[in-house]
């Protein structure tokens, strides 16, 4: 059997499968549909240093190909996570790494502080990129100069991986991906939700809690695929690609554009166990063309 196991820098996956942070939870909520142990790597639901009480509903709508969200980092916080969540965490036999996320600078680097030192953990995802809160998010991630001096910030404070998460939101990722590596980030993951709405035309409301929402799902596919494509292409960075993954042919596809793992995401709402099919999926298809895992990883062949 063709391995599976793929190197993103200093972290090593046993598959290239991960969950996207925030349709996941924690990893319990999925128990009783699958091992979460079986995956490459759990991407933990997104936490701040105080508890958050999120936006308010609704805080889903679906569109066509697609979702809204509007949750708004809805969370405990990390002296709940720490006591709670982490240890049972460490028992699953797959990477861990903590999605953080803060309204300041010094919010993310405190939190990576603290994360630091908790051995239940494997990594820490930075966070830039969330659309649905009004302070921090997206806001840090749309300038390249900001987003350096965040991920330099957090760099310090943790000799953890970290793995730095873009917007989509932007007409060019390459600056935001060049000030990922130079700030410090050793991996990226492209990319999180499109900014979105949607309008219910009998009230003239949004069909969502606030104006706009993060929009995932399949209809976003062909956008993130070219975001990790010209990423892969101009940088020699390790890539994390989620965006619309539904079925083994997407995620093979993010492959050979140049990720080295992929992120299942909204498909998990609707298909709880879609995350091991496609791990058996990625198997079964490079068993069936004589591949390793390294190389179908970047193996586009361009248009002439």
């Amino acid at each position: 059997m063709v391995s599976l196991e793929t190197k993103l820098g200093p972290l090593t996956l046993k598959n290239p499968v991960c969950t996207a942070s925030g349709t996941y939870g924690y990893g319990l909520e999925y128990e009783d549909f699958l091992d979460p142990g079986k995956l490459g790597a759990l991407f933990t639901k997104g936490i701040t240093l105080k508890p958050r009480a999120g936006n308010p509903p609704p805080r889903i709508c679906e569109t066509p190909s697609g979702m809204l969200n509007s949750i708004g980092l809805e969370n405990p916080g990390l002296e709940y996570f720490l006591e709670n969540d982490a240890p049972r965490l460490g028992e699953y036999d797959c990477k861990v790494i903590v999605n953080i996320n803060g309204e300041s600078i010094e919010e993310y680097a405190e939190l990576a502080g603290e994360l630091n030192s908790c051995q239940f953990i494997d990594g820490i995802e930075l966070n830039a990129s969330c659309p649905n809160v009004e302070r921090g998010g997206m806001a840090f991630g749309v300038d390249p100069a900001v987003l350096f001096d965040l991920t330099f910030a957090v760099r310090g404070k943790t000799t953890l991986p970290l793995i730095v998460k873009l917007t989509p939101n932007v007409g060019d990722i390459i600056p935001l991906v060049q000030a990922a590596k130079e700030g410090g980030g050793d991996i990226l993951h492209i990319a999180n939700t499109f900014l979105g709405m949607a309008i219910d035309i009998e009230t003239r409301h949004s069909r969502l809690g606030r104006d706009f929402g993060g929009l995932s799902g399949p209809a976003i596919r062909p956008l993130t695929l070219t975001h990790i494509y010209r990423a892969a292409s101009s940088f020699e960075i390790p890539i994390i690609g989620g965006g619309g993954v539904w079925e083994t042919s997407d995620a093979i596809e993010f492959l050979i554009a140049g990720a080295s793992a992929v992120s299942i995401g909204t498909v998990n709402y609707t298909h709880p166990r879609r995350s091991l099919e496609i791990i058996n999926g990625i198997s079964s298809y490079l068993d069936e063309k004589h591949l390793s895992l390294g190389e179908l990883v970047g193996s586009y062949i361009r248009c002439d």
